[in-house]
């Protein structure tokens, strides 16, 4: 097994369609293989074995998807990588995964040269025109290299919350299977067109976009950075059929002023996932759009995919769905014993998706999955009576008012039903009686008058009185991380509220 014949296979079956898109530049399958097969070869004459780390630092480029499946081609191991990331942070990932190897994009080139000098890997840089010519001098290599269900096809880095990052080791069986679940359940085929707007080092944007498109020979067009009023012409431009996104990426293209200038109508399937959807963006974008949005659940360490609103089953709205085939997921308490339905524990996953364990981090595979083979998210939720998942926050991110628990989501929920308000992150403050008070951070619709004091009676009048945030705070734009993800780590309450 070799999660690199997703694109062998398209290629014999499609080899003059196009595999990929970026403004006027298409690859077809047979250019996509052709390009693979000569990275797998270039690696091979640069040492690179079976079994060895690779690292990828490209953005959502044409680029990527060659070095990514010619770094599987060869049988070596991909490691993908934030474009953004500083020289330090360069080399403590491919030190950490003893890459023998960098693909970076050129105008990163700083960083990405003296992280890995430091780290003591090779680095080969991307640029249009070189790096045609630099694979132009090396034979393509015809054969995949064969490896082991069992074998790491990819080393995904976790953001960090917690100490340094750690690497999910994701098996060929692990990511092929998640991958054709995904395509069973979205009914990917030939004339499937899904814009790249997910980053492809996170494993979202690989498993869902360009993965699931390349199996189904079907087209992915990208864009390197997410904007708004660009997504929506390139939907139009392309009959872009599938959009897959997080919730500020929807958000994002709701408030886009003349977005009904946009002919977006060949829109049939938009996916959401990496973080908790807001409902009223929800219904937002499908009232504008006139699209079914689906919401699903997962993580770097599953694969990602876990939990989906099926398409051919009832969508609830606010819930991420029930578990995909072959995965098992269910709510425990602290000791792992199921909570009773309706009842708040942390979900635990089992299945086809859960990741080998963390890369040369024992102890932190021991602590996140247990000897039955169930894997702790971190994540609380209830089930309703359907078997229907609903996520309530991150355990971490719980907050402790009084000894009353207080879930930042249902919060923010509440919030996003105001319309002045654009985005929201409500987070604990330290409190020298409560032990944490409700803090608000809110980003406010252009040109709308509202104060802080009218926002939290808004909630105030909604939810139960330990509930409401105290301390309200407006902000022109809250931190976000490379997916879009609001990152509520980085978000600093102002000094007058931490009194």
């Amino acid at each position: 097994m070799n999660l690199a014949t997703i694109l062998t296979e398209s290629a014999r079956r499609s080899s003059e369609r196009t595999a990929l898109k970026l403004d006027d530049a298409e690859v077809t399958y047979a250019r996509l293989d052709d390009a693979s097969a000569r990275v797998a070869r270039l690696l091979s004459d640069r040492g690179v074995t079976a079994g060895d780390r690779v690292g990828i630092m490209l953005p959502n480029v044409p680029y990527f998807a060659g070095c990514y499946y010619g770094v599987l081609r060869a049988g070596g191991v991909v490691v993908p990588m934030n474009v953004l990331l500083k020289e330090r942070e360069v080399a403590f990932y491919l030190g950490d995964s003893q890459a023998k190897l960098l693909f970076a994009w050129h105008q990163f080139a700083d960083a990405a040269e003296k992280g890995a000098a430091e780290a003591g890997a090779e680095c080969v840089l991307v640029k249009p025109g070189e790096f045609e010519q630099l694979l132009a001098g090396v034979e393509p290599e015809p054969e995949v290299a064969e490896r082991g269900e069992d074998d790491t096809a990819v080393i995904l880095y976790t953001s960090g919350t917690t100490g340094k990052p750690k690497g999910a080791e994701l098996t060929h069986r692990n990511l092929s299977r998640n991958v054709e679940v995904v395509n069973g359940m979205f009914g990917f085929g030939e004339d499937t067109v899904t814009l790249g707007a997910l980053p492809l080092f996170h494993s979202f944007g690989q498993t869902c976009a360009l993965n699931a498109t390349i199996r189904a020979g079907g087209c992915v067009t990208f864009i390197p950075r997410f904007d708004a009023a660009k997504a929506l012409e390139i939907i139009e431009r392309d009959k872009v059929r599938v959009f897959e996104g997080v919730p500020t990426m929807y958000a994002g293209m709701l408030h886009v002023e003349d977005r009904e200038r946009y002919d977006t109508s060949t829109l049939r399937l938009c996916v959401s996932g990496g973080a908790a959807m807001p409902a009223e963006v929800l219904r937002g974008f499908e009232d504008a759009f006139g699209c079914k949005l689906l919401e699903g659940y997962g993580l770097s360490e599953t694969s990602p995919v876990a939990s989906f609103n099926h398409p051919d089953r009832e969508r609830k709205v606010g819930s991420i769905g029930t578990p995909i085939e072959g995965v098992e997921m269910k709510v425990v308490d602290d000791k792992g014993n199921e909570v009773p339905q309706g009842e708040v524990g942390e979900i635990v996953i089992r299945g086809h998706n859960v990741m080998k364990g963390y890369w040369n981090r024992p102890e932190a595979t021991a602590e996140a999955i247990d000897r039955d083979g169930w894997f702790r998210t971190g994540d609380m939720a209830r089930v309703d009576e359907d078997g229907y998942f609903f996520i309530v926050d991150r355990k971490k991110e719980m907050i402790i008012r009084g000894g009353y628990n207080v879930y930042p989501r249902e919060i923010e929920e509440v919030i996003y039903e105001h319309p002045a308000v654009r985005e929201a992150a409500v987070i604990g403050i330290p409190h020298p009686e409560l032990g944490e008070e409700v803090g608000a951070a809110i980003g406010l619709k252009p040109d709308v008058d509202v104060t802080e004091a009218e926002l939290r009676d808004f909630v105030k009048g909604r939810v139960a009185a330990y509930k409401y945030p105290r301390q309200v705070w407006f902000v022109d734009e809250l931190p976000k991380g490379p997916t879009g993800k609001i990152l509520k780590r980085e978000i600093k309450a102002p000094v007058e509220a931490t009194r």
